[in-house]
């Protein structure tokens, strides 16, 4: 089972408004929409299942929506191409809402593959709740992966 943040989540996250142990809050994070309950058990954190029920019990976690889990798994699934990716019009009519979730899966993807090098950035992006928040996040992505690879954050932000 795929889980990820709610909003409830985010704002947990940012504010540290509900207290959370060290392996929860381990757990929590590592929960991004790509990683299965199954994946995240076995990182080798010592996260049990007691701690993920915790976290869906608390309404920190929740099932993707069909539009976040579809581009879920087409981020998680193409190559690191922008000729792999869908076309995105010339006048992108997508709301602001709709380009973060699009741009979420793949900044969390760039950010995770680059290892404790870029936990921080990782972070920061894991804290973004905003369109606004992610594409400020951008360049700073596009700096530490590359612009080849930066491509489909570019284009799912609509930038």
């Amino acid at each position: 089972m795929i889980l990820l943040k709610t909003e409830i989540g985010q704002q947990v996250l940012k504010d540290r408004s509900v207290r959370l142990t060290p392996r929860q809050r381990s757990a929590f994070i590592l929960f991004d929409g790509r990683r299965s309950v199954a994946d995240v058990l076995a990182a080798g954190m010592g996260v049990v299942q007691e701690d993920v029920d915790q976290l869906l019990d608390l309404g920190l976690l929740g099932r993707p929506a069909a539009s976040a889990s579809d581009a879920g798994a087409l981020t998680a699934s193409v190559p690191d191409t922008a000729a792999s990716l869908p076309s995105v019009a010339v006048t992108d009519s997508r709301s602001a809402q709709q380009r973060y979730q699009d741009a979420y899966p793949v900044a969390t993807r760039l950010t995770a593959s680059l290892g404790l090098r870029g936990f921080r950035l990782n972070l920061a992006v894991e804290a973004a709740t905003t369109y606004e928040e992610l594409a400020a996040l951008a360049p700073k992505i596009k700096s530490a992966v590359g612009p080849e690879k930066a491509t489909p954050l570019e284009l799912a932000l609509g930038s």
